[in-house]
């Protein structure tokens, strides 16, 4: 191979070439693949530092005797969680069963049964069951289930398998929900009219028909819910009841992973610290499985057919009658009704939740709780305020050119089909999935340890960043992929540089979605306990600077709960009723911003075509006139 010579050099690394390399949209270019790129980072880095931090434990234990060891005695340094391991399966299978069941019927009435006045407040009504935080769930359960199923049942007490199970599975039902729900949407309308044609009933096609056609969908929304329900922390803490014990009965205390964490974390040290970071790996290892086996589904997720259409007619088979059909079709009719039913406990349930942690907490607050100055002894809400503040500021101001920016690579430079996309997106849902605990320990183990911030504002800001930024890239990408291409054509056309138009043309397009984003990431800010509690802490005094510690609304109910203390329960249901309201405000504001801009893309929609047909008319005018003259 020749050489090149010095003039060839030259003329290969010459200025203008340089220059050329390293225009405004080739750098633009660059800054928004490393900004979709953070995602696998932010995942392995995650993965790497729990891990890290489990090797002494694998090494003294074992790595199998710690998974199927049965004793569980950080006072001797013996450590296996086989018995929480079976809780959290139990546990999980247990809720997705109900939860999952009662979700598929709640989304089929949305779908086909729910009557158009109502669907809108229906879905605000599921999509606000999301909202909850899961700390308000466990303390409802505490307070309310736990002493009703204690009178019942005639047990001694309420902690246990099926209590958990009761409120986790109301907990996944909006989770299930939507993504049934988006499933049956996208089977083609021809599934519908085509069963209806043959003969069915509307209750026989929608059981028979459409429901096994979205089958790949309801799997997608089953898998997404064991995750979710694996990995909660704050609500099963308050209702397992602790005990390391296998779930031999319905009402015994027991501990699953992420129980067992958030239990110890607090005071563990050396070792023990080190086997609680491992159980957090082997709940890691669980949701990566997870992701694994939700990505496999999405892969191959055609709408699918079903034997009614895809079945191959014989020859000669005589054709079925109407009546064959009218006069069966039974048990459709029934689990009509069941939708019907379940869609009224789905409602009942959100409404008791609300109106319960509301009259109980209302009448405790007072200007001086919420406003007055907190001091031992006397704790108000105050600093949770600015806390809280702090860190949605700090977290948007990170995640929001971050998401943005990697929303616009997937949405506008992305070639299809590519592998780094794809590998992209994975990651992405892959970090959706990862339970906030395990952020929590990510968090205290990297931003604590490893950066010296061991508990403060900025580690939980930091950490609340991982944690909201797949909701600003999926919101910012799907509203970008809604603005039309025409739009971008005809700014290319009047000479505007690709970069010019993104942020000219397309992001203000893409304006409701990201505000949507932002609204969504501050309800997951004021909720969110688990993964705060390890980070920035659980201070009830006003933080005096980003590197002092700092309770938000959540982590301050979490501590009123867990001290137990008889005059702290109704500061308790107090905090829980500022979180409700804060969550109603919220899901108003999202509403009322798709309303308003759903309103003002069809206003723009209406005058672009108007005016599109005026420069036709004018066209064919002019054409007619040049013809005659």
């Amino acid at each position: 191979m020749a050489k090149h010579t010095t003039k060839e050099r030259k003329k290969l690394f010459s200025k203008d070439k340089f220059a050329a390399a390293f225009t405004k949209e080739n750098i633009a270019k660059g800054v928004f693949i490393a900004f979709a790129a953070f995602s696998i980072l932010a995942v392995f880095a995650i993965v790497f530092f729990i891990l890290y931090q489990s090797i002494p434990v694998f090494r003294q234990t074992g790595f199998f005797r710690f998974i199927f060891s049965s004793t569980w005695d950080p006072d001797n340094e013996v450590f296996g969680v086989l018995p929480m391991i079976v809780t959290s399966i139990v546990l999980t299978v247990c809720s997705v069963v109900i939860g999952g069941l009662l979700a598929v019927f709640t989304a089929v009435f949305i779908v086909y049964y729910c009557p158009k006045w109502l669907k809108k407040i229906y879905v605000q009504m599921v999509d606000l069951l999301a909202g909850i935080p899961s700390i308000v769930y466990g303390y409802f359960g505490l307070q309310l289930l736990k002493p009703l199923f204690q009178d019942w049942f005639n047990v001694e007490t309420g902690f246990g398998l099926f209590l958990s199970t009761v409120v986790l599975s109301v907990m996944i039902i909006p989770t299930i929900a939507s993504i049934t729900k988006n499933s049956l949407e996208a089977v083609p309308m021809q599934y519908y009219e085509g069963s209806l044609a043959l003969g069915n009933t509307k209750n026989q096609t929608v059981f028979k028909v459409m429901l096994p056609a979205a089958r790949n969908g309801i799997v997608a929304a089953m898998i997404l819910g064991i995750g979710r329900a694996v990995g909660e922390t704050m609500a099963v803490q308050f209702l397992l009841g602790g005990s390391v014990s296998y779930p031999t009965g319905l009402f015994l205390p027991i501990r699953s992973l992420t129980s067992n964490i958030v239990q110890e974390f607090g005071y563990s040290s050396g070792l023990h610290k080190q086997a609680l970071i491992a159980t957090g790996f082997i709940l890691l290892i669980f949701i990566l499985i997870i992701n694994l086996a939700l990505w496999f589904v999405k892969k191959n997720n055609a709408v699918a057919g079903n034997s009614f259409f895809t079945r191959k007619i014989k020859e000669g088979a005589t054709e079925s009658k109407v009546h064959d059909y009218k006069r069966t079709g039974t048990v459709q009719d029934v689990l009509w009704i069941f939708s019907y039913i379940v869609a009224a406990f789905v409602a009942a349930a959100l409404i008791t939740v609300i109106l319960y942690i509301l009259i109980k907490g209302l009448p405790n607050l007072s200007a001086h709780f919420l406003f007055g100055k907190s001091r031992n002894g006397d704790i108000t809400l105050a600093p949770a305020f600015v806390t809280t503040g702090i860190i949605i500021v700090i977290s948007l101001a990170i995640a929001l050119p971050l998401g943005i920016g990697a929303a616009i690579f997937l949405n506008e430079y992305a070639k299809r089909g590519s592998r780094f996309v794809k590998i992209v997106r994975l990651f992405i849902d892959t970090l959706s999935g990862v339970p906030s605990i395990l952020f929590g320990l990510f968090g205290a183990i990297f931003f604590g340890t490893v950066l010296n911030m061991n508990y403060c504002i900025l580690a939980g800001a930091f950490t609340m960043v991982l944690m909201i930024l797949p909701t600003i890239i999926r919101s910012t990408e799907q509203s970008l992929s809604e603005v039309p291409d025409s739009m971008r054509e005809a700014s290319l056309a009047l000479g505007a540089g690709k970069l010019r138009t993104i942020f000219v043309v397309v992001l203000p397009q893409a304006l409701p979605g990201i505000i949507t984003a932002i609204i969504l990431s501050i309800g997951r800010i004021v909720g969110e306990s688990a993964a705060l509690i390890y980070t920035a802490g659980m201070s009830f005094k006003m933080p005096r600077g980003l590197m002092s510690q700092g309770g938000t609304f959540s982590v301050l109910m979490y501590r009123f709960m867990s001290e137990g203390l008889a005059d702290e329960i109704p500061l308790a249901y107090a905090t829980g009723a500022v979180l409700i309201i804060l969550v109603l405000i919220l899901n108003i504001a999202v509403s009322l911003f798709e309303t308003h801009f759903n309103n003002k893309a069809a206003n723009k929609e209406g005058l672009i075509g108007r005016l599109i047909d005026r420069i036709k008319t004018k066209r064919k005018t002019a054409e007619v006139t040049d013809a005659e003259d």
